[in-house]
């Protein structure tokens, strides 16, 4: 069955009843916007479907969810273990005890020694996750596979929050600027502030570092328009509540700085990618260092090891958004990374299998990427020197480039006087230019 929209909030207010209860007793409860049609028909089928009993046959029927019914809509990549916690943090709120942040939990991680993915899930993780050589700059297979990443990240995280942009909807938001007609604003937001996150993981990827500024930064590309702008890229001032869960985060400030840098700390010195993209995503997760936008930052950060490391980045495919949550409400309240875990590893192979696909249809202009770095460095000092013609020609031809590859150089030098041709304000982002500096530039070339 399809626990999605108003059919799920029906389930989730019959997994609030204590007792059996009537259709009235629903709709009054669920309010104006639910129908009694379509109510009772989504009874109807849950019942088909075993999730629920009916007690009479009359107008006054009731209904009542059976015993661990809630448990028969999960993802199927859930362990049994997984199932367990599951099951305790899908209780009604009043039956799980209120948690504090717990210190001791985070310290007794050790980097390199303790482990939340086993080494055979590590292995089987890297050996479908590969996809460059040693040799090739950080961020060499993102910027392969950059269209796909940004509509797929894009599209997940923000579903992830309740967004309600379809993945079409999204690719044309991303891709070409055009908003979807009836979404609200702050879903359009939501997407866009995704891809300046996103380009600029993938653009910045030799020289990102797992810092606190870091996790700022991708904080405010992320929040920037949907927070106060005070608030964006800063570490909280004021307590928040999480709904839906009992947790409670630290309130202090100066705490919640204190162990951001603490997990900046110990997520560097983790060796192994998978590992380190792991617990960045638990602990960042889990601090909620931010007034809001946490979790879409800590799913970012978690991308970082993986990028840097020319591994598939981790687009959260096939994972549905009441699964997501119960994971989150599992570390939250429980301290158990098994259903994330679980959730991890089984987004994480289909996206590796999916972006296979989409490499052999796009095709691959390996000198483009494999030497973007080198190329950048030239363009930039083009346009900040005014060089054009004779100048522009005598300056490619002093270069040594001893740092590609003989049979490429031709390729590479094409691609120098390519990006040229087509440059403009969109296209300075990453080369350290500003726009006056590429005015000036351009009004040079035109007095030739």
């Amino acid at each position: 069955m399809d626990f999605t929209g108003k059919k799920l909030a029906v389930f989730q207010q019959l997994e609030q009843e204590t007792s059996p209860a009537t259709l009235k007793e629903l709709l009054d409860k669920l309010g104006p916007d639910f129908k009694e049609r379509s109510v009772r028909r989504w009874l109807s089928e849950m019942l088909k479907q075993g999730f629920l009993e009916k007690i009479g046959n009359r107008r006054s029927s009731k209904y009542q969810l059976l015993q661990n019914a809630a448990l028969r809509r999960v993802h199927p990549c859930f362990t049994p273990l997984s199932l367990s916690a599951i099951m305790l943090v899908r209780r009604p709120i009043y039956e799980r005890a209120p948690v504090a942040y717990d210190n001791t939990w985070f310290d007794q991680y050790q980097p390199n020694q303790t482990f939340y993915l086993s080494l055979d899930l590590r292995t089987q993780l890297y050996k479908e996750g590969k996809r460059s050589k040693k040799e090739d700059p950080a961020g060499t297979y993102a910027h392969h596979i950059f269209n796909r990443l940004l509509i797929d990240l894009s599209y997940n995280s923000s579903r992830l929050e309740g967004n309600t942009y379809s993945l079409l909807d999204t690719q044309r938001l991303v891709l070409e600027g055009k908003g979807a007609e009836g979404k609200l604003d702050e879903e359009k937001i939501m997407i866009l502030n995704h891809k300046e996150a996103i380009r600029y993981l993938v653009d910045q990827a030799p020289y990102l570092t797992v810092t606190m500024p870091t996790f700022c930064t991708l904080h405010y590309f992320l929040a920037d328009g949907l927070v106060e702008a005070r608030h964006a890229g800063k570490i909280r001032d004021h307590g928040v509540r999480i709904g839906g869960s009992t947790y409670i985060p630290f309130e202090d400030p100066r705490q919640l700085e204190h162990q951001l840098e603490c997990i900046a700390q110990k997520a560097s010195l983790i060796e192994n990618p998978y590992e380190q993209s792991f617990f960045l995503l638990v602990h960042m997760t889990y601090l909620q260092p931010f007034t809001d936008v946490n979790k879409r930052t800590a799913r970012l950060s978690a991308n970082i090891p993986l990028v840097k490391h020319n591994l598939v980045p981790l687009s959260f495919n096939d994972v549905e958004r009441v699964d997501y949550t119960s994971a989150v409400l599992a570390i939250y309240e429980l301290q158990d990374v098994q259903p994330l875990i679980d959730l991890y590893a089984f987004s994480y192979l289909r996206t590796c299998a999916m972006y296979d696909s989409t490499v052999k249809a796009l095709g691959f202009d390996e000198v483009r990427v494999r030497y973007r770095m080198q190329r950048r460095l030239i363009l930039r000092e083009i346009l900040i020197q005014g060089l054009h013609e004779d100048s522009l020609n005598g300056y490619i031809a002093a270069q040594d480039f001893k740092h590609i590859r003989e049979k490429d150089r031709k390729a590479f030098v094409e691609d120098i006087f390519e990006d040229l041709q087509q440059m403009d304000e969109s296209r300075i982002a990453g080369l350290g230019v500003t726009v006056k500096e590429l005015k000036k530039w351009q009004a040079s070339s035109k007095k030739m």
